[in-house]
């Protein structure tokens, strides 16, 4: 597979004719709707706070360590 693409591989960049090249921020605005999870991280801090209260008040609480 190493050698089919030999012919290629020290070609330039192709650059249109009709099209300027896209800009950074447009090009990461394409991508903006992975982004629908917004609030998965705020979601994830509240679950992991409420379990620390939780195993905190079944187990006591940890040292600066990590360790009971």
């Amino acid at each position: 597979m190493k050698d089919s693409y030999e012919d290629i591989i020290d070609l330039p960049h192709p650059a249109s004719k009709k099209h300027e090249r896209m800009s950074r921020m447009n090009r990461a605005a394409q991508f903006a709707p992975f982004s629908a999870l917004t609030g998965l991280g705020r979601a994830l801090k509240q679950t992991a706070d409420k379990n620390e209260e939780k195993w905190e008040m079944e187990y006591g609480e940890e040292n600066e360590d990590g360790i009971l």
